[in-house]
């Protein structure tokens, strides 16, 4: 199934550890709306300005899958709310400055960055449409600590 105009819901839905422990990875209704909607606000605005074609690393995760990647209950995955992806020969730290001005996001990581590594860690992206735009957080994190990204 087609989500918009680059993502599909088998790719915003696949996972070899669902497929490795036989967990049937399937959003409801509500889940795919959200998966729309993220798809629609971050990951074809991204598509859109790089013109390089990539595929999420994960989307939506069920929670017997959530939990089995050891992620927590409430994560925004589970609701089909958040992406992690990167742009293949693209800095990730420059891709999150790029969202950071240029998209409506509830919550945008740079996940296990590494300043001299600019292809380490990747982007995890979320959208909310019942949250404030106001309430943007954008965030480093190396694995250790937490720092604002600028």
């Amino acid at each position: 199934m087609k989500l918009t105009e680059h993502f599909t819901l088998e790719e915003l839905t696949k996972s070899e550890t669902a497929s490795r422990k036989g967990i049937e990875n399937k959003p409801d209704s509500v889940a795919v709306e959200n998966l729309i909607l993220v798809s629609n606000m971050i990951l074809e605005m991204v598509r859109d300005h790089y013109g390089i074609p990539f595929s999420p690393s994960s989307g939506f995760r069920c929670l017997e899958l959530n939990r089995e990647i050891g992620s927590h209950d409430k994560s925004q995955h589970v609701e089909g709310k958040a992406v992690d992806f990167e742009v293949p020969g693209v800095d990730n730290k420059e891709v999150a400055l790029w969202i950071k001005k240029n998209c409506v996001f509830d919550q945008l990581i740079l996940e296990f960055y590494k300043e001299e590594n600019p292809s380490s860690g990747w982007i995890h992206c979320s959208y909310d449409v019942d949250k404030d735009p106001q309430r943007m957080k954008s965030n480093i994190f190396d694995g250790k600590t937490w720092r604002e990204l600028v």
